[in-house]
Formats: C-alpha cells, sequence, structure tokens
C-alpha cells in the first residue's frame, strides 16, 4: 500500500485529514500531507518558506542570547523546527487553534514529531493566537511568526478577523521586544498586509520564496512580511 489516512477528524474549522504517501514517481519518497475540507493544506514534500519564515525573521533581530519566539500555528512542525535550529533562541512557544493537531505532534504521528517532543525549549499551546495577539502585549518576544491562513485575504476561519488592519497590527506589535519583529507567511502577495504594516512598522521587507514544485512540474511563490518595532 503506498496510501494511508493517519487521522480523519471533524474540528470547528471542518474535516481535517492527516494522510501519508509515497510519491509514485519517486518510489521511496514519503510525504505527509493536510487537507481541511478535502482541500490541500500543507504538506512535508516543500517546506522551504515554513522554514524560510522563522529562519529569516530571527536575521531581522538584533544581535544577542536567549531569544523567545511566539509561533501562530503548528502545522506539520517545520516553523517551530526550524527556530529551534538557532542556537540563540531559548524559548518558542506555538499557539494551535486545533487539538487535533496538537495530538498528531504528541503522538508522534508527523516526520518532526520524535525531534519536537524532545526540545525542552518548545511548548505547544492549544488556544487562538489572533485572540492572544488582540490583548495588551508585555513586549516579551523578539519574534512573533503567524502561519496559520492561505492569506490575509483567504483566510481559514473568522478567528484572524482585524488582525491584519493596522489597528491589529498595531496590537500585536505591542508584544515584541524594541528590535523585535511580526512575520507573516502568505501563498499570495497582499498589497494591503504591505500598506497596513508600513504604516505600523518603522521598517517593513517582503521576502520571496520561489521553488519548484516537481509533482506539478511547476515553480511555486510564497510571500513573506516582516515587519521591525
Amino acid at each position: 500500500m503506498n496510501f494511508e489516512i493517519l487521522a480523519y477528524e471533524e474540528t470547528p474549522l471542518g474535516l481535517l485529514c492527516l494522510r501519508r504517501r509515497e510519491i509514485l514517481s519517486q518510489p521511496g519518497t514519503w510525504v505527509t500531507e493536510v487537507t481541511l475540507n478535502h482541500e490541500f493544506l500543507m504538506s512535508s514534500y516543500l517546506t522551504a518558506s515554513e522554514r524560510a519564515l522563522t529562519e529569516l525573521g530571527l536575521e531581522r533581530v538584533p544581535g544577542g542570547k536567549e531569544l523567545r519566539v511566539l509561533i501562530g500555528g503548528l502545522g506539520l512542525g517545520y516553523t517551530a523546527a526550524s527556530a529551534l535550529n538557532s542556537v540563540m533562541v531559548n524559548h518558542v512557544e506555538v499557539v494551535e487553534f486545533l487539538p487535533q493537531v496538537i495530538s498528531w505532534l504528541e503522538s508522534g504521528l508527523v516526520p518532526l514529531a520524535e525531534r519536537l517532543n524532545a526540545d525542552e525549549r518548545l511548548e505547544v499551546t492549544h488556544g487562538d493566537i489572533y485572540e492572544r495577539l488582540s490583548r495588551p502585549g508585555e513586549q516579551e518576544f523578539e519574534l512573533i511568526a503567524i502561519d496559520v491562513d492561505h492569506s490575509p485575504e483567504d483566510v481559514l476561519g473568522e478567528q484572524s478577523q482585524g488582525f491584519y488592519s493596522c489597528e491589529g497590527l498595531t496590537r500585536a506589535k505591542s508584544h515584541l521586544t524594541q528590535g523585535g519583529v511580526l512575520g507573516v507567511w502568505s501563498y499570495d502577495e497582499s498589497s494591503p498586509l504591505l500598506a497596513n504594516m508600513q504604516e505600523v512598522f518603522e521598517t517593513v521587507t517582503v521576502e520571496k520564496v520561489t521553488v519548484m514544485n516537481d509533482l506539478i512540474r511547476e515553480e511555486q511563490t510564497d510571500w513573506l512580511f516582516f515587519g521591525v518595532n
């Protein structure tokens, strides 16, 4: 068998499926994928932009040690793992909206489970990252990385309503230390988000991450937005 359903569960966002399959064109290569309401969500096959979100975010943080990172969205764990690769990072907190996704990690169903579960710097909590960032902050994080929605214009649920506005970004900024960085992942270029971030942050940059998707023989580009406090 070259296809396996690892989990199939009802969630507040709809039907969530975790599956594992062998790529027929690359025998011996297995990928883990997530679908939501039968639509593709993420894969372990292409993770460059998810990893770059924290890698490039940390590059923008002023020099220092014992950095604290807050990540919105656990997914398959690649964004968190990338942050934990840095010896400068002392603590990574991941806020995940769906308890089922947290259970996948705890049960060892995702590819990076063994490594992530063994790292004492990682804390995974069940909650709503957007609600968390809507509250007054205490300037406690050097990096906040948001990897939840498809894009600011293509959101998974109502939870993010208001987050991408100037007001929402200003509230999120209050959780950053001086010189701290907010990073947002998107599968599409978003001019409204860029304009709002430029209103809120002193310095804003956009990074394109383009890779070749061999499965469909097309280039794939994701967009990373960074604002420095």
